[in-house]
């Protein structure tokens, strides 16, 4: 057992209080078959789960995928319509070298499942006077092969003349970058997983008890306990409710996202003729340009206020749609005037630092947390599928720093 373990004992028996008394209403254990390679539960169908899902039914194992609300439901981090793609990570070099593999899987996917994932419109970062990320990325783009362009803004104009580029010091832009289709994609991996043998249902989870280091199953919401020999919590937002040791661990915010409407036959701002976008100066904005009808998207990037994915309305404020326009105003103007046409509601599920975590639980050998997304995580998808399954399978530890012990230090300092 880690020296850290026993300091944390007493949130886990939170969590195994908490199972006990869902678990003690009547209830069929229900134990799978003997497997070449085992059998495993994971609890959460989004990004992170259902790629960990697909990884380990390829594997040989048994395995049972649950989710309360479905694949890229309204409540989910990996829910809505898109999601941009990029490999500029500044200094950190870890998140580069993933999203490099990413571009890469997303590709072989798309032709795998015969659906359409990845739109290659390209990604366009409005940098800032003050250009430190940016100029910390361009060893790590340049060592990894990645195709790039620094752009002035005299440039930048000549390409993009819908956009109005003032206070912005340059432009970086990756030509094979660009979004992903995210409900879509939450729904093609699920149905390869279904097709390919996996199990499913559609249910609340509460951890089992946890005894000799193991947990022993998990209770559904439906009274049914499933038993297998390893579980993999990829619960998003609701981490910190299912483990309270993590509660401190997760923060969820509320992000709103606006769809602009344009004009009859102006085609400058749909994805033919723009990039996605990061605003990376003082208006911490980013975009994506009209596609498939659903208009001209753009979201502000700060963090916003706490909230419940649960019980929350998701209803916008005028206040931050007041801001969106206000951006529109700066940076396309003649879209100042546009109307909405949709928006969403949703959130981001941090952790500190904006770091994943993947890593075992504390007092359970047989259970690993996937989660901490960050607002940049659904382009990870596939990457992380291919880490959850070989700390699952014990062939390679995840990321030290996708730790918990990692996301505790940084917690606290």
């Amino acid at each position: 057992m880690s020296d850290n373990s026993t300091s944390r004992r007493s949130f886990i028996k939170m969590s195994a209080i908490a199972a006990g008394a869902v678990a003690s209403t009547k209830t069929l254990p229900r134990a799978f078959a003997t497997q070449p390679h085992g059998s495993a539960v994971v609890i959460g169908a989004g990004a992170f789960g259902g790629w960990s899902a697909l990884q380990l039914l390829r594997q040989g194992m048994k395995v049972t995928l649950v989710d309360t609300w479905g694949p890229g439901n309204a409540r989910s981090t990996s829910g809505g319509e898109s999601r941009i793609i990029r490999v500029t990570y500044g200094p950190k070099r870890i998140y580069t070298e993933m999203a490099v593999r990413a571009l890469e899987l997303w590709g072989r996917y798309e032709e795998e499942f015969n659906v359409k994932l990845f739109n290659r419109v390209g990604m366009l970062w409005f940098v800032g006077e003050n250009d430190s990320y940016e100029q910390a990325a361009l060893p790590l783009l340049r060592e990894s092969g990645v195709s790039f362009e620094q752009l002035s803004t005299a440039d930048c104009d000549k390409r993009w003349p819908q956009i109005n580029f003032d206070d912005v010091s340059w432009g970086l832009y990756e030509p094979n970058a660009g979004y992903l289709n995210a409900r879509k994609a939450c729904e093609a991996v699920f149905q390869a997983f279904l097709s390919e043998g996996g199990e499913y249902r559609q249910a609340a989870v509460v951890p089992g008890s946890v005894k000799s280091e193991r947990m022993d199953g998990v209770t559904l919401s439906s009274g049914e306990t499933l038993q297998a020999d390893k579980y993999v919590f990829a619960c998003g937002p609701w981490l910190g409710k299912v483990f309270p040791f993590m509660d401190t661990l997760i923060n969820n915010t509320r992000q709103e996202v606006f769809f602009f409407g344009t004009e009859e036959g102006d085609a400058r701002f749909n994805d033919s003729q723009l990039p996605v976008w990061i605003d990376n100066g003082d208006h911490i904005f980013y975009g994506f340009p009209n596609a498939n009808g659903r208009g001209f998207k753009i979201a502000n990037d700060a963090r916003g206020p706490a909230m419940d994915p649960t019980t929350h309305e998701r209803r916008i404020s005028e206040a931050e749609l007041e801001a969106a326009r206000e951006y529109l105003r700066l940076r396309f103007p003649d879209l100042a005037d546009a109307p909405l046409v949709d928006s969403r509601v949703c959130q981001y599920e941090s952790a500190p630092r904006d770091r994943f975590i993947i890593d075992r639980h504390p007092e359970a050998e047989n259970v690993w947390i996937a989660g901490g997304g960050s607002g940049h995580g659904f382009k990870h998808g596939p990457v992380v599928g291919e880490i959850v399954r070989d700390a699952v399978l014990d062939r390679k530890k995840p990321p030290t720093e996708m730790s918990l012990a990692e996301a505790f230090k940084n917690s606290a300092s």
